[in-house]
């Protein structure tokens, strides 16, 4: 599969990156779902998701092609391309070439923080919602909806700093726990309980048209406050 941009082609970026949603939202992807090829200006995504590919293509205004390419886990897309000023501007923030487990702390404004953190819950994040029926054999109005918000990630370190952050921006403490998983290395997830989450949710969807995930944001928009 190919799927091409549409409409006119954009321009290329300037001589500096200006902040804005749109590049702390794929500052959040790549950190979280992006690769930096080591020694080259290479940059590239790769997602079981469609829209999270496109959205990235959008943010970064990218005439790149989106590739269907085949893995162990079924059909992914992938878009990869070269960019030695956007490249360069992702090492000076703080992301790292094989950064799965060498990725720290980043800079990011506290302003666009949201859409930063919006972009790693929509790279490697979950928002679970479901209905908790345990204790319905004793009482049937042991009913209860749950919700939850996570974010995971092979470096200790940038949950960490993700997590102080969110803290201190939001209010919300959050916990990093060791991950269980069939694989040798520990995986870390930063969890948050439903009160939590939903201060969460009404911070990083603060607007109709910021870029995010269609699914994600569906499960988010019965838990927002009335505008």
């Amino acid at each position: 599969m190919d799927v091409r941009p549409t409409g006119p082609v954009p321009h290329r970026w300037a001589e500096a990156i200006d902040w804005s949603p749109q590049i702390a939202y794929a500052l959040g992807l790549m950190a979280t779902d992006g690769n930096l090829a080591t020694g080259r200006s290479q940059l590239s995504l790769l997602s079981k998701d469609l829209e999270q590919v496109e959205m990235l293509r959008r943010c970064l205004r990218l005439n790149s092609r989106i590739f269907r390419v085949g893995s162990s886990t079924g059909s992914l897309y992938k878009v990869q391309w070269r960019d030695l000023i956007l490249y360069d501007w992702f090492l000076s923030v703080g992301l790292t070439p094989a950064k799965s487990r060498t990725l720290g702390p980043l800079t990011v404004p506290d302003k666009l923080y949201a859409d930063f953190f919006r972009g790693c819950i929509d790279g490697d994040g979950c928002v679970l919602v479901y209905t908790d029926r345990h204790h319905a054999t004793k009482n049937p109005s042991y009913v209860y909806e749950r919700l939850y918000m996570s974010l995971v990630s092979a470096s200790y370190s940038f949950l960490e700093w993700v997590r102080a952050s969110t803290e201190k921006l939001v209010g919300v403490s959050g916990a990093v726990h060791k991950s269980t998983g069939k694989s040798r290395r520990p995986i870390w997830a930063l969890r948050y309980a439903k009160r939590e989450s939903l201060r969460l949710l009404d911070w990083m969807y603060y607007g109709p048209d910021i870029p995010c995930l269609t699914r994600k944001r569906l499960k988010a928009e019965k838990f927002l406050s009335p505008s």
